[in-house]
């Protein structure tokens, strides 16, 4: 065996989602973000395309990401369809967070390569991520609220009309204990063909 495979499987079944609002103050080192990202580009990816682009904010920046996003929902949505908590909660994750990481897809200029497949290789990219995060004792909520597929959030995140953001990663330490989960087992999705 090339790797523990009991390591791994752990790593795996522990990734949580653990939100904003249950992260401390304790910031997240530069090196740690950046191990994040490296990790990351290992990604499988159809043709060796490398879609994903990443946009990172700390500091004053995540004040800049919520200002642009509490802007954004109050253009976007109704105002008899507003609503406050969504509102408040939109605006306040980045500044709970220690990073967020806007992860975003490049679309080929050749298209190549089928638009879903490189949506698929960004997805397994943010996997990385969040394994890492896990590794790191890090808590990490991949956020995909519907005004990320917006011209006006592409126009933001300095991306061409066929880009994607494909969602927020927002990180931080988490001041709750590690949550825990479950799954079904595997003879509820799986189907075994022998013949």
């Amino acid at each position: 065996m090339l790797y523990n495979l009991s390591e791994i499987t752990d790593l795996i079944k522990n990734r949580r989602t653990v939100y904003p609002e249950q992260y401390t103050d304790r910031k997240v080192q530069k090196d740690q973000i950046e191990l994040i990202l490296k990790n990351a580009q290992w990604a499988p990816t159809h043709g060796n395309t490398q879609p994903w682009r990443f946009v990172v904010y700390t500091e004053k920046g995540k004040e800049t990401l919520s200002h642009f996003l509490g802007q954004l929902y109050l253009q976007k949505v109704e105002k008899e369809k507003q609503n406050s908590l969504k509102l408040k909660k939109l605006t306040q994750r980045p500044l709970n967070s220690s990073v967020v990481i806007a992860v975003c897809m490049s679309r080929q200029k050749e298209e190549k390569i089928l638009e879903i497949e490189e949506i698929e290789a960004v997805a397994c990219a943010v996997q990385n991520m969040q394994l890492t995060c896990t590794a790191y004792g890090l808590g990490s909520f991949w956020s995909t609220p519907k005004l990320i597929y917006s011209k006006e959030m592409n126009t933001f995140l300095n991306l061409t009309e066929k880009d994607k953001c494909l969602g927020l990663i927002y990180i931080g330490y988490p001041a709750i204990k590690w949550p825990k989960s479950h799954r079904k087992p595997i003879n509820y999705n799986t189907t075994w063909i022998t013949q």
